[in-house]
């Protein structure tokens, strides 16, 4: 039989740092997705350009970063990101450009 006095004095700090995590990789999730969902819509629905949805989806991502305090590791991605939609935005439209 369980003692009464043992109530709260479980160590949870690996369920916390769990938890941390997972609701890190949520935010993450979701910014990734709202990010992707920007630049499409407004570069191919709403036919505002590339550059439009880009800068976008810069925005969306530096907002997030901030109100969650994200870590440097998010800001790497997030440039790492930046750098390789800016590069394809400059290459796509060149190689297009020669094909016609």
């Amino acid at each position: 039989m369980a003692q009464s006095s043992a109530h709260g004095s479980m160590d949870i700090q690996e369920q916390k740092e769990t938890f941390h995590s997972f609701l890190m990789g949520t935010v993450w999730t979701c910014t990734l997705i709202a990010q992707a969902i920007m630049l499409l819509t407004l570069a191919f629905a709403a036919h505002l350009g590339w550059w439009a949805g880009f800068s976008a989806m810069i925005a969306v991502g530096v907002v997030i970063g901030l109100v969650f305090r994200l870590s440097g590791v998010y800001w790497a991605v997030q440039v790492a990101l930046w750098a390789l939609l800016a590069i394809g935005g400059l290459i796509v439209p060149a190689l297009s450009g020669m094909m016609s």
